[in-house]
């Protein structure tokens, strides 16, 4: 007697474009090979670091003895009050009017992930969410995962390699009123472009105009340049301005607490009933998802941001990793100049954050894997944090290659 086969009928999934990178990194046995496509920092021997300003909050951890009771739904009190404060500033009119609904989520995806499926249950408005073109690949499937539309809205020139702001402009206008517009606060992922201020000064009358709101999604507050305020600077005007946003925030990159999965959804509201009215039902968005948030990475954070200390060390090294990504940045431009790369490479210096879109093709990209060992996403996307004083030479030389179209070996005759 057979016993039925269920799963006969699941396709074979795609492999993940970025975490497929990574597994075809690891396959590869040539030493001199390069890992440009995972967006975690590394130190100058292109290792994992662990801030030390985290590795005294443990220590601090350690020897209060805590137990590791379950956490509220919205999570830990003093770290979803502290992560308020970084996003929005402490004096922010609906901070201190008690009016901003925070509930800590599993990092940046998990606030999006409670983000999207509130707006699915409760906006009023459309259901379309407007993503910028290109975006983290991760805002399609969760947006499409919540049965909502997902449009998306001109932002990089691949002629200039910069800002369309004519066209996200034009896009943003053209859009239904009262339409869902996801923003990235800082250091746009992949490209790593921004608007400037005065850009974003503009982007809010458009979106203002349009009664659009705004869902920004801020995962390198302080990553970006080094400056916590000038990262944060597109929210908080939002909010000056009267917009009720929703701000999905994380500590990966920042804090390096990549593994620890910590961070916070965040909703506007227009008075204190209404945002106790919210976290109602952000809490039934949680409860079947996950029940409570991990515990550790929370009291991490809370400590880190709650000692004085901490938080001014906690600064200088923030600091220390963006400059770091900035100089990484010039060596690179520099070497391809030197190199005598064809095109203009300009957009390697005035990008920030941990990612460049280069402008490769996909060709280019798949002869860098192929014949230098070197690995990035099929966009041309890479990590400036993998690069290093040990391995930007030979990246700089392979990329010069690559473009030149002098990679591949030639065929004999």
């Amino acid at each position: 007697m057979s016993i039925t086969n269920f799963w006969a009928g699941v396709p074979q999934g795609p492999p993940d474009p970025i975490l497929g990178v990574t597994d075809a990194f690891k396959k590869d046995t040539a030493k001199n090979k390069v890992n440009l496509g995972v967006g975690a920092y590394r130190d100058e021997q292109g290792k994992p670091y662990v801030l030390e300003s985290v590795l005294q909050a443990e220590d601090i951890l350690h020897k209060k003895k805590l137990d590791k009771e379950y956490l509220p739904i919205t999570g830990e009190i003093e770290f979803v009050r502290l992560s308020a404060e970084l996003a929005y500033g402490k004096d922010s009119k609906p901070l201190t009017e008690n009016r901003i609904a925070v509930a800590q989520s599993i990092s940046g995806t998990g606030a999006l992930r409670i983000a999207t499926e509130f707006l699915a249950k409760y906006y009023p408005g459309p259901k379309s969410v407007y993503l910028p073109d290109p975006t983290w690949g991760n805002h399609i499937p969760l947006v499409e995962g919540t049965g909502m539309k997902v449009v998306r809205y001109r932002y990089f020139d691949k002629k200039t390699i910069g800002l369309d702001f004519a066209g996200m402009k034009e896009d943003l206008e053209k859009a239904e009123p009262g339409s869902i517009i996801l923003l990235h606060a800082c250091a746009q992922n992949p490209s790593g472009i921004d608007p400037t201020k005065e850009q974003w000064k503009e982007i809010n009358e458009v979106i203002k105009s349009k009664k659009h709101l705004a869902l920004f999604d801020m995962a390198y507050q302080g990553f970006a340049s080094g400056d916590l305020i000038g990262d944060a600077f597109a929210p908080r005007y939002f909010v000056e301005q009267g917009h009720q946003i929703i701000l999905c925030q994380s500590f990966a990159k920042n804090l390096g607490l990549y593994g620890e999965r910590a961070g916070t959804f965040s909703m506007v509201c227009s008075s204190p009933e209404e945002k106790e009215r919210v976290l109602s039902q952000v809490k039934r968005v949680i409860r079947p998802l996950y029940s409570s948030p991990p515990l550790h990475g929370a009291q991490l954070v809370a400590t880190i941001l709650g000692t004085p200390e901490l938080f001014e060390q906690w600064l200088k090294e923030v600091k220390k990793m963006a400059d770091r990504i900035i100089s990484m940045r010039e060596k690179l431009y520099n070497a391809l100049v030197e190199l005598k790369t064809p095109g203009e490479w300009g957009h390697i210096k005035s990008q920030i954050g941990m990612f460049s879109f280069t402008g490769m093709t996909a060709d280019q990209v798949s002869d860098l894997a192929e014949y230098a060992h070197v690995y990035l996403t099929k966009d041309g996307r890479i990590s400036m944090a993998g690069l290093n004083e040990g391995n930007i030479q030979y990246f700089a030389e392979s990329m010069s290659k690559a473009v030149k179209g002098e990679l591949k070996p030639k065929s004999s005759l």
